[in-house]
């Protein structure tokens, strides 16, 4: 509780201030439901930004005109440059929606049909194509743990023993 809370803190430091580049992965193991759900927190300006160069289009996730084309660049991307590794099967992330919500985009995600695992792996290169000085904090709660760690530009690698 003390390591989420520590990391929202932050988050709402570097909002203010916003010099730093930084995404919040959070992965939960919902054992009830066998399933690993993601939550991820990019800032809003950072990623419309990021999406403008991959597709070279108008980007508001803010304030869509059209949800579903922004929806499919939202889990595009982030299926793309976010890879999470379960007992060394590659996840199939399904993507739930994203919203808006204090200058930055929430995007869920799920890995169904997950069941008790030992190490979880992670590939996470967020918007390492936008700016260097991008870190991506990773927060995983699972069989009764709490772990965190971060990846910065350009090492996205990180792995969580359980």
């Amino acid at each position: 509780m003390a390591i989420a809370l520590f990391q929202w803190v932050m988050m709402g430091m570097v909002s203010i201030v916003h010099p730093f580049f930084i995404s919040m992965t959070d992965i939960n193991y919902n054992s009830a439901n066998k399933s690993v759900e993601v939550s991820v927190r990019i800032f809003s300006n950072d990623f419309e930004e990021t999406l403008k160069k991959q597709c070279d289009c108008k980007v508001e996730l803010s304030r869509p005109t059209n949800k579903p084309a922004m929806e499919k660049l939202v889990s595009s991307y982030i299926s793309n440059h976010l890879q999470v590794k379960i007992d060394g099967s590659i996840g199939t992330l399904q993507f739930a929606g994203y919203q808006e919500e204090d200058g930055s985009i929430w995007s869920y995600f799920e890995i169904k049909n997950v069941s008790f695992f030992k190490k979880i792996e992670i590939n996470n290169s967020l918007l390492y194509d936008y700016k260097q000085e991008q870190i991506n904090m990773v927060h995983i709660k699972a069989n009764g743990k709490d772990q965190s760690n971060k990846v910065e530009y350009p090492t996205p690698n990180l792995s969580f023993t359980f």
